[in-house]
């Protein structure tokens, strides 16, 4: 009788960034090099996916959980950033 093969390879699980809390990251980045409008909407889209990100981030299979959660923080300094270029048209 043949013996079954032992060599079962163990699985290997690798965690990775999720796509929320990548683009959160880089959202909340370009946030402070664009204008006030256009940085405005990149920091509030920075707090949406750094949200989502962080939800993400619970499933032990995803990464990005203190990435995310720095997006959320750099995108509420993104809108005072925003803000105060807005503010700076009218002075």
């Amino acid at each position: 009788m043949s013996e079954p093969s032992k060599s079962i390879e163990p699985r290997r699980s690798s965690t990775s960034f999720s796509i929320a809390s990548i683009l959160a990251v880089l959202a909340a980045v370009g946030s402070f090099y664009a204008g006030a409008i256009f940085g405005l909407i990149l920091a509030l889209v920075a707090i949406l996916f750094g949200l989502v990100g962080v939800i993400i981030a619970l499933s032990p299979a995803k990464r990005g959980g203190i990435a995310s959660t720095f997006a959320v923080i750099a995108g509420l300094v993104g809108i005072i950033a925003a803000i105060i270029k807005f503010l700076g048209w009218f002075v």
